[in-house]
């Protein structure tokens, strides 16, 4: 189990509770995200494909324009990121059935194995802190992830991540 020393008082947070906060977030990510990142490397691939890999797994079948909602980054980021990944053979992409416009993305089969390879690390990560801080902090760090988002997003990412697309 990870020691903390006393808890915050939610209502009164000193400036250097934030910075080691902040801190920890920082060094929190750099680890969750280096086994992957080698593993990317491999593939010359990087964090942005890493994540389209990810949200297309996860919801297969959505457009571009989804994706560019969840990525928040710009139409020429994902369009040179999804050329990559189309040549490389890890997504494909349909025209829509209702609007031939309509750009639907899917895993390949190589890309849902590549994408379960990166997700399976941090999944690792992620299961061995939430049994090593019980069910309580998961639930509260949950919380803390949703109230680190833009007010406006929770909602709508906590739906998506809790399956209610």
């Amino acid at each position: 189990m990870v020691e903390s020393k006393t808890p915050a008082n939610p209502l009164f947070l000193r400036d250097e509770e934030l910075r080691q906060g902040i801190e920890l977030m920082f060094y929190a990510y750099r680890d969750f995200t280096f086994e992957s990142d080698q593993q990317l490397k491999r593939y010359q691939l990087g964090r942005a494909h890493h994540r389209a890999l990810y949200f297309i797994g996860r919801h297969p079948g959505h457009t571009v324009g989804h994706l560019l909602s969840i990525l928040k980054v710009t139409k020429q980021s994902i369009s040179r990121v999804l050329k990559d990944l189309l040549e490389q053979g890890y997504v494909e992409q349909k025209s829509g059935a209702r609007d031939r416009r309509e750009r639907l993305l899917w895993l390949t089969e190589k890309g849902v194995k590549l994408e379960r390879d990166l997700t399976d690390r941090q999944s690792a990560r992620f299961a061995r802190a939430y049994r090593e801080t019980g069910a309580d902090s998961v639930e509260g760090f949950r919380k803390v992830l949703l109230g680190l988002l833009d007010p406006a997003e929770r909602v709508v990412v906590d739906k998506r991540v809790r399956g209610n697309r």
